[in-house]
């Protein structure tokens, strides 16, 4: 038995990061019903057409759910809506503020209307304040926390590439309903939960700003460096491949000056200390580089590994999808798209010994229309009416 089965979530969705936390939901046995709109959909659908029908972003966080397409400013569309809201358990929503409070869909008139049910909204940067009518985008968001100016090379900046502001708001949102669950068995209490992009990224962002505000001084930007360790990122080898080094004590720097065949090179007063090391990089860099020109990116990992020197291959995307380790682990599995087609995915990444995971579809839009119709009572000339009427 998977440990959400029985529960049932409504989502008043779109784009990524609510979606991403009812995904996870999903993932565990919720029953998730996504409304969307007649005719169009959640906006994400389109993205691109990585997956077919659907978006890579779309099959990433939409698998595993039932699609219920709904008029909500239809007088019988927010019947069916109403219906819903009186038998779900969970209604997360990322709708703006405004517009949810236009609907009668923000949390606290939720909890006015049933009070033992959890409510979750995410905006942007929250339904009061200077920004609250503000878009935010998750390469704005970024830019706002500060993680656009961390991130790039000396005087480039570059916007993190996956969507870190979605991805943080959707974990954080996913547990926070888990622990609303969890005491909801214990007391019958419902919940409102409220968060937003700008503060679940701000999160994330806490050990580089208590650098900044406990020094003066704001981390540098170092590319695929690492900002106050050396050797600490990636290094060319002379095949054209990279390896990415992460020296983190003296120990492994010993060793890695072994590796390199320079061993004195541990002993020379630039580079003894950490701080040294960062403080001289350029120097540091030139010193190893002509060691790894002369050898392959495979026979330095396999040297780095003999000497416990940690480090990694710097791998593309592409390579992601390859990857040895994940197959080995058995990783992967076959989704159903949406047009009878199949795409291939990863598994969720924590394995639970009491729940076995299967592979659900990523849904078509309006698949599950009558189906939950029909769970809320509608009768078929009720649900063909509603169809005829455009409602859904």
């Amino acid at each position: 038995m998977q440990p959400l089965e029985g529960t049932t979530v409504l989502a008043l969705e779109q784009a990524v990061a609510v979606p991403y936390a009812t995904r996870l939901l999903a993932d565990l046995g919720a029953r998730v019903i996504k409304v969307e709109r007649p005719g169009t959909g959640d906006f994400a659908r389109g993205y691109d057409t990585a997956c077919g029908p659907v978006s890579s972003y779309f099959a990433w966080v939409n698998l595993g759910k039932e699609s219920l397409t709904l008029d909500l400013k239809h007088p019988d569309g927010r019947a069916v809506l109403d219906r819903l809201l009186d038998r779900v358990d969970v209604v997360l929503c990322n709708l703006s503020p405004a517009a949810a409070r236009r609907l009668d869909l923000d949390a606290d008139t939720l909890r006015e209307r049933r009070p033992g049910l959890i409510a979750g909204e995410l905006s942007g940067y929250g339904g009061e304040g200077p920004y609250a009518a503000r878009k935010a985008y998750d390469a704005l968001i970024q830019s706002e926390a500060g993680l656009i100016d961390l991130t790039g090379e000396g005087a480039v900046t570059g916007r993190a590439g996956i969507s870190v502001a979605d991805i943080a708001a959707g974990v954080q949102l996913h547990a926070a309903v888990l622990a609303a669950l969890l005491r909801q068995a214990r007391t019958g209490e419902g919940a409102t939960l409220r968060l937003t992009l700008l503060e679940a990224l701000a999160e994330w962002m806490h050990q580089p700003m208590l650098y900044a505000t406990g020094t003066g001084v704001v981390p540098p930007r170092t590319g695929a460096h690492h900002a106050s360790i050396a050797p600490y990122g990636p290094f060319r080898c002379g095949d054209g491949d990279s390896v990415h080094l992460a020296v983190q004590n003296e120990g492994q720097w010993r060793r890695l000056c072994e590796v390199a065949g320079q061993p004195d090179l541990a002993e020379d007063p630039r580079f003894r200390t950490v701080a040294g090391r960062v403080e001289r990089r350029a120097e540091l860099h030139a010193e190893l580089q002509p060691a790894f020109d002369r050898t392959t990116a495979a026979e330095l990992l396999a040297a780095l590994d003999a000497a416990d020197v940690p480090a990694a291959r710097t791998r593309t995307v592409l390579d992601l999808a390859e990857h040895p380790q994940l197959a080995v682990r058995d990783r992967w599995a076959e989704v159903p798209m949406p047009g009878g087609t199949a795409v291939r995915m990863l598994r969720p990444p924590v394995d639970d010994s009491g729940s076995a995971w299967a592979p659900a579809p990523v849904p078509d839009l309006g698949q599950h229309n009558d189906l939950v119709l029909d769970w809320l009572g509608y009768h078929p000339e009720e649900i063909n009416n509603l169809r005829r009427n455009a409602v859904i």
